[in-house]
């Protein structure tokens, strides 16, 4: 790596960046220069606008460039990962840029869940006081007269073919196309056809505007695709004012020149496009449209999760069939869905360095995506006990060896395990919590006839309430009319308190979470599993809502600690031997405590 590059560090601390093909790239760019001549106006525009402005202080440009038809998922966190890690990187600049160019799909609402999903992730467009959001609508001025200067120059002809003739004949990989009989027109009768198209005297889909290049070309992309077509409906951005808009593969190439971007990153299914993307760019660069040297397209691997589904139209038929509660339900793949479920920007950050890019497809196991939660919370998330299947466990000798049945005392624990705090670091205070006769223990915690191996409860053998007491199991104290059992009975053990001097002189088998019936609090624990059991949900044309996980959600009415009952909404914890979880961002509030399950302690899928 040349020394002028900037050092790369990755969310970890002083860890070097793994280079892969990308950074290669734009090191060697860099090295060569081929992007030094730049011009920067200060905002985009074409040829002119930035030949005027100064020296691009960007070392690179590079941008995130979402449709507002949807609530972006974790796929687009890795390019939001990629695109702004790499910005920041060397030197440059990342654009946030709607791609508003189909009026139907896209709403407001969506740009609003953008912007707050990248800035979640902890970037921002803000660069040499210059905000760099921009929406593509902005530039359908500049895209129809780049149109005309095409159709001027006989690179473009309007067509009025039905799509079913247009279709019919493309041709295929084994057939070159058949040229259309409007192919031939001039380019004044073409200018003419495009104007009234512009103007609305023509109906929708009855006639388009093609780029015209190879009909038969080996690449069907190049088969003069429609650049331009007729479509009647308000655009959220520029409302009634055009009735023709242009196609994606058209406007997305014009959006990056006038960007100034450098290095246009895309996932492969857009490689195929990319002959196109470079011949739009070479015509408006000849025409003076738009400044040399024009962006250049990069593609990798889209991400590919399993257990995951990442189709918008997918998740919506999810969303608007009542499969989920919404979009940010905690079981979806999406940004604001894996925020609700307790899934930190670190972590997602992580993930995507951790998975790197390449150029093949593979598919990535969603453990992977846990285990970068449970390396980001292990030093953060404050400890705490909960019980979430709950039996009452009474210490029968408490009122002989206390002196009373309403006797409390306080017991402590760190709210951080020692190895979680960093050198020279305060640790947190302590959690405190009542301790007293009766106290909720796990349900699992007891057993009468114990299978071999198990060390828990069961008459006779010794155990320590962790923080708290050792004590002597005598057995079921009650039961329901079905046999379960609804009261275990044990006796205190005198003097065997944790942190005190007699601690040790009674040996316990197991230590075993509780919570005290005196001091606990009810809360509802939503415990989120994986959606789908299939780790290919919709693969090969599978109906994904048969795949469906009936068990993917269970709420339990548990017990917790006084210090998980005044948690802040979006405040992460680990339940003691439980795992990670979170305070609902939506439902929890002081006096009705709410937690969702973000990932256990460990992966235990599927064992």
């Amino acid at each position: 790596m040349s020394s002028t590059h900037p050092a790369n560090t990755s969310a970890a601390e002083g860890e070097p960046k793994v280079s892969n093909f990308l950074r290669q790239i734009i090191e060697n760019d860099l090295d060569k220069g081929t992007y030094q001549s730049r011009r920067w106006a200060g905002s985009p525009g074409d040829a002119a606008h930035q030949e005027a402005g100064q020296p691009d202080p960007a070392r690179i440009r590079t941008r995130f460039p979402p449709e507002p038809n949807g609530y972006l998922h974790v796929g687009h966190a890795k390019s939001i990962c990629l695109n702004f890690g790499l910005a920041r990187d060397y030197g440059g600049i990342c654009h946030l840029r709607f791609d508003d160019t189909n009026p139907e799909k896209e709403d407001t609402e969506y740009v609003n869940s953008i912007i707050d999903a990248v800035k979640w992730l902890g970037f921002d467009w803000q660069a040499q006081g210059t905000t760099h959001l921009y929406q593509a609508s902005d530039y359908f001025d500049f895209m129809y007269r780049a149109a005309e200067y095409l159709v001027q120059n006989g690179h473009a002809y309007v067509d009025e073919q039905t799509t079913e003739q247009m279709r019919a004949n493309r041709g295929d990989f084994g057939k070159p196309g058949v040229d259309s009989p409007f192919r031939s027109r001039t380019p004044a009768e073409n200018l003419a056809r495009l104007r009234e198209m512009r103007d609305g005297q023509h109906e929708d889909g009855s006639m388009v505007l093609r780029a015209k290049i190879d009909m038969a070309s080996p690449n069907i992309n190049l088969r003069d695709p429609a650049i331009y077509r007729i479509r009647r409906a308000t655009h959220h951005n520029t409302g009634d004012k055009w009735c023709i808009y242009p196609m994606y593969t058209y406007a997305h190439p014009i959006e990056d020149a006038l960007e100034q971007i450098t290095h246009s990153i895309c996932t492969l299914e857009f490689e195929d496009q990319r002959p196109f993307y470079d011949w739009l760019l070479a015509r408006l660069c000849e025409g003076g449209l738009l400044k040399s040297p024009p962006p250049r397209q990069y593609e990798f691997a889209r991400l590919n999760l399993t257990y995951v589904i990442t189709s918008k139209r997918k998740l919506a038929q999810l969303v608007y069939d009542h499969k989920v509660s919404g979009w940010d339900d905690p079981r979806m793949p999406t940004i604001v869905g894996l925020r609700r479920r307790g899934y930190t920007p670190e972590s997602i950050l992580l993930f995507a360095e951790r998975i790197g890019v390449t150029k093949s497809d593979s598919w990535i196991d969603y453990s992977t995506l846990e285990s970068c939660l449970r390396e980001d919370l292990e030093n953060k998330a404050h400890r705490g006990m909960a019980v979430l299947d709950p039996v009452k466990l009474v210490l029968t000798n408490w009122a002989e060896v206390f002196g009373s049945d309403g006797y409390t005392e306080d017991c402590t624990q760190p709210a951080l395990p020692h190895s979680a705090i960093a050198e020279g670091q305060t640790p947190p205070p302590d959690r405190v919590f009542k301790i007293g006769k009766e106290v909720w223990i796990e349900r699992e915690d007891f057993e009468e006839v114990p299978p071999k191996g198990y060390k828990r409860l069961f008459p006779g053998n010794v155990v320590r309430l962790k923080g708290g007491y050792v004590i002597e199991c005598t057995g079921a104290g009650a039961k329901d009319a079905n046999g379960q059992v609804t009261e275990v009975h044990a006796k205190v053990i005198a003097g065997t308190k944790s942190g005190t001097p007699g601690a040790d002189s009674v040996k316990a088998k197991a230590a075993i979470t509780w919570v005290s019936v005196a001091s606990g609090v009810p809360a509802e624990v939503r415990l989120y599993d994986r959606l789908f059991l299939d780790p290919h949900p919709d693969a090969g044309g599978k109906d994904f809502i048969e795949a469906l996980n009936p068990n993917s959600l269970k709420v339990v009415t548990a017990y917790v600690e006084p210090s998980l009952a005044n948690a802040k909404p979006d405040e992460k914890f680990q339940f003691e031997r439980h795992g990670y979880f979170v305070a609902d961002r939506v439902d929890h509030a002081v006096g009705k405590p709410v937690f969702n399950r973000a990932t256990g302690l460990k992966d235990s899928w599927g064992k």
